[in-house]
């Protein structure tokens, strides 16, 4: 699917139309992803910054989406443990960005070209507006060839 339609089809997918999270960019190549968080009142917390729930979702499916898009349908490539840290209170808009570096896709395919289990972890960080840090975010994916391919 070409990037540009998939990017408006997760900007209209209910969890995050409804919540304030717009994906800005969405590279051709699936390498690199922009995603913002705005404030709207349906997710603030009780003191008036980003209820934590909204940063995380914000970063949660992207890494799985990029790598599954690389690896294709040969592989199982699913989110198994994540973490953030909460580093400041997020007000405005703030943004986190993903970049699947080159050879990443490559490597991880030989890693799991014998059918065990390949654990990696992703990370990125949620930024405001003057580019501080407001959260720390880390994936680690499982991926896997599917027996017989």
């Amino acid at each position: 699917m070409r990037a540009s339609l998939f990017r408006h089809g997760l900007n209209l997918w209910p969890p995050f139309l409804f919540t304030g999270i717009h994906v800005a960019e969405l590279s051709a190549d699936y390498r690199r992803a922009r995603v913002e968080l705005r404030m709207r009142p349906w997710n603030r917390n009780y003191v008036g910054t980003h209820f934590g729930g909204s940063l995380f979702a914000m970063t949660d499916p992207f890494w799985m989406l990029m790598v599954l898009h690389h690896l294709g349908h040969d592989h199982y490539v699913w989110d198994k443990a994540a973490e953030i840290e909460f580093v400041k209170p997020g007000r405005g808009t703030v943004q986190t960005a993903f970049a699947l570096e080159d050879g990443v896709p490559d490597a991880l395919r030989a890693e799991a070209a014998g059918g065990g289990k390949v654990l990696r972890w992703f990370e990125n960080a949620v930024v405001d507006a003057q580019g501080e840090t407001v959260a720390r975010v880390r994936k680690q994916l499982y991926v896997r060839r599917k027996p017989g391919r």
